[in-house]
């Protein structure tokens, strides 16, 4: 199955975008959806005219992927919206644990989620911090759809967007956030060659989340945060992603920062062999 990364690289080498900004916004929506689009236009424009205009038409072929279950559908929303967990979509859908576990593998079988772990750390955790797996949509597109298409589906099947509009406005950036943090996975494992990365993925338990968390085959821990907003990162951003490493006890050798805008002053001059900052540009360099 294809990686983020790779299902990125062909978006950009169908779309030819300018900017990485518009190449990644432009992915988190369309990507796996095949379409060729105008990423110098201004996102909701284009997601209007090959999205919401051909409703109709993109709906049946969902209704195709997932056999148009509703208890189905039910659970990839509560999927997209939410955290990812698994147990925060089946109570959404309000479902028993043993009808959410079938849901769910049909849903994996059919090609349209993969399940992730927490990552382990190498010691005894405390019971009490067992959590649910995650299930991430193997195409982005199909998450945008059924984040914000899907439930409002009957003002967009009549031609009225303004719902949609909102939604989108309001949780767009926890949106790309997510989006951006599976892509930035692949981007760092595709570029540590020194010393190949042989497990990525992400930490969280009920209380903390860590966006990246990878062992090398030298048997380095890298330790990783993403944000996708429009400030620069701080040290402070630093300061807990070492605290939250510190109070799992994952004994990091790397830190890793990827942001969208890039970082101050102040961190940069901490950038070392055991800190590594990568921004959205750097991902330009993959391509």
């Amino acid at each position: 199955m294809s990686s983020q990364l790779e299902m990125f690289h062909s978006f950009c080498t169908q779309n030819q975008p300018k900017t990485m900004q518009e190449a990644f916004e432009s992915f988190a929506v369309f990507g796996g959806m095949g379409v060729k689009i105008d990423t110098s236009k201004p996102l909701l424009y284009s997601i209007k005219k090959h999205i919401l205009d051909e409703y109709h038409f993109i709906h049946g072929n969902i209704i195709e992927k997932t056999r148009g279950d509703s208890v189905y559908h039910s659970v990839l929303t509560g999927l997209a919206i939410g955290d990812a967990q698994a147990h925060t979509a089946l109570k959404r859908a309000k479902l028993s644990a043993d009808d959410g576990k079938h849901v769910i593998n049909q849903l994996c079988h059919f090609g349209l989620l993969e399940r992730e772990v927490s990552r382990k750390i190498s010691h005894s955790w405390v019971e009490e911090n067992t959590v649910s797996d995650k299930l991430h949509f193997v195409s982005p597109f199909m998450r945008f759809w059924f984040g914000f298409v899907s439930p409002l589906f009957k003002g967009i099947a009549e031609g009225d967007y303004e719902e949609f509009e909102k939604r989108f406005e309001n949780r767009k950036q926890e949106f790309m956030e997510q989006a951006f943090i599976l892509l930035s996975q692949d981007f760092i494992r595709e570029n540590f060659t020194d010393d190949p990365i042989v497990e990525m993925g992400s930490y969280w338990d009920k209380n903390i989340e860590i966006d990246i968390f990878a062992k090398t085959t030298s048997g380095k821990i890298i330790v990783g945060s993403c944000k996708y907003t429009n400030s620069k990162i701080k040290k402070n951003l630093l300061n807990k992603l070492k605290e939250d490493a510190l109070h799992v006890k994952m004994d990091a050798d790397i830190f890793i920062l990827i942001s969208k805008q890039g970082f101050s002053n102040e961190v940069k001059l901490l950038k070392s062999e055991s800190l590594k900052l990568f921004t959205l540009r750097n991902f330009r360099t993959s391509l």
